[in-house]
């Protein structure tokens, strides 16, 4: 007991760097599903994917029949997939911190199917997952 009181502020840094390490794990919100469970998803068909990522980030590749809606603008343009309201949606983004934020903005507005993929496009291809690549119109306009 005497080393601890004698060490209170190093017990401090201890607590207060272990309670920033796991912040973001407990902070995250919504459902969350693996690449397993969203590929099974997404092979039983009627499910929506909205890539949150920035549109420069979505012309680098994104998964097939994603609609891209930037997060910023998201809870202005939830009017879009309001008929897919009853449909299971899959909201992605480039690591999961986004896609979490935009399944509380879908759940909020009342879309209960709505699911975050768990690691973003980064874990889809460490699992060497496909990616739709930007069409070849898309790529010269570009340049």
């Amino acid at each position: 007991m005497k080393f601890i009181i004698d060490h209170i502020f190093l017990f401090a840094i201890v607590i207060l760097s272990g309670g920033a390490l796991l912040w973001p794990l407990l902070s995250m919100r919504g459902k969350r599903a693996s690449v397993l469970e969203v590929t099974q998803l997404i092979n039983r068909g009627k499910t929506i994917i909205v890539d949150v990522r920035n549109p420069e980030e979505f012309a680098k590749g994104s998964l097939p029949d994603a609609k891209n809606i930037p997060l910023p603008e998201l809870e202005k343009r939830v009017a879009e997939l309001e008929k897919f309201k009853t449909r299971p949606i899959v909201v992605v983004c480039q690591k999961g911190s986004r896609s979490a934020t935009g399944v509380a903005v879908l759940t909020k507005a009342g879309f209960a199917e709505a699911t975050s993929l768990e690691g973003g496009i980064d874990e889809w291809t460490k699992q060497g997952l496909p990616l739709k690549s930007p069409s070849p119109a898309k790529m010269s306009l570009a340049k």
